[in-house]
């Protein structure tokens, strides 16, 4: 779905007036002049890479959340650790983001093209939209001039947001990065291409407590089928898990209906539901495709806008800083 350019424009111009959390003005026509060709080259690149590995959504997708939400946009995620620093991709919640390899194909197309021009920042975000896009979902005009970081540290990674938080702990989360409540729930419809290891939700699964096995707040049937996918650790592949909708590859809002019928795989996701703040808007989206497109584009720009500087370098290779 793609929007008209009166309201791609007039969404980038509300996004200005909210963001607060930025250093720098970004340019939806940033790289017009000095590498034109510089979205073709990453849409090209993206579209390879799902052909050969239809989790390459999912993954580029959280990379971006990832990266935003640690240090501000600055494509830290991206940094291979060295023998003095552990570096966030290799944090704990980073092990399953993978795809980096997306990401270097397409700069290394960009750096023949246009030399110490297109930020490794820019690229994640533009690769972020073009599978949204790709998978069904909206389009939007990414901002761009971004820079790129030269520090990452893995114990950072501990101030994402959880797969067992409660509402108020995600609401808190996101408000650390300028981001609303609406913000909150639209951006979590991005597990609509997720995919989750059983680590993540298997305590719902199993002596969830003292009185309850299972998550009570959990669809019974759709528990019983996780277990199958998840048995006990010793009986199971290091790749057993499950996707967090049932239309696996396709951008929609199915998520918030699953969360309406019980069936949202993060205790995270089913905590929407029951908090008064959330209920509402998981309510619109599930019956709304079409509202929640639109503000998911919304939010993505707003994210997108976090913590970006105008210090920083144009990474010339992605793990390593220049």
């Amino acid at each position: 779905m793609a929007f008209s350019k009166r309201l791609v424009l007039a969404m980038i111009c509300t996004v200005f007036v909210i963001v607060k959390p930025s250093e720098a003005a970004l340019d939806a026509h940033y790289y017009d002049g000095s590498c034109p060709a510089a979205e073709k080259i990453i849409l090209e690149t993206v579209k390879k890479a799902i052909l050969h590995d239809p989790k390459v959504p999912a993954r580029l997708l959280r990379m971006f959340f990832h990266d935003c939400f640690i240090r501000g946009c600055d494509a830290s995620i991206l940094l291979d650790s060295t023998k003095s620093n552990q570096a966030e991709k290799d944090g704990p919640p980073n092990i399953s983001v993978r795809s980096f390899y997306v990401i270097d194909n397409a700069k290394t197309k960009l750096e023949e093209v246009c030399p110490r021009t297109v930020s490794c920042t820019d690229v994640i975000a533009i690769a972020a939209r073009d599978v949204v896009t790709l998978s069904g979902g909206p389009y939007w005009s990414v901002l761009k001039g971004r820079k790129d970081g030269r520090m990452s540290l893995a114990n950072e990674t501990i101030n994402l947001p959880g797969p067992s938080f409660n509402v108020s702990q995600l609401i808190q989360s996101f408000a650390a990065r300028g981001l609303s409540v609406k913000d909150m729930v639209t951006l979590s419809g991005g597990h609509t291409i997720g995919f989750s290891h059983c680590s993540s939700f298997e305590a719902r699964l199993h002596n969830f407590s003292k009185f309850h096995d299972i998550d009570p707040s959990m669809n019974f049937a759709f528990a019983q089928s996780l277990k199958k996918k998840c048995p006990r650790p010793n009986n199971r592949g290091k790749n057993a898990g499950t996707f967090l909708d049932s239309t696996t590859s396709v951008f929609d809002n199915d998520y918030y209906k699953q969360i309406l019928s019980g069936k949202g795989v993060f205790g995270s996701d089913q905590a929407l539901l029951g908090d008064y703040r959330t209920k509402w808007i998981v309510e619109t989206y599930a019956r709304d495709q079409k509202a929640f497109f639109r503000e998911f584009a919304t939010s993505m720009v707003k994210l997108g806008n976090f913590g970006v500087k105008e210090t920083g370098e144009v990474r010339i290779k992605p793990r390593f800083v220049n």
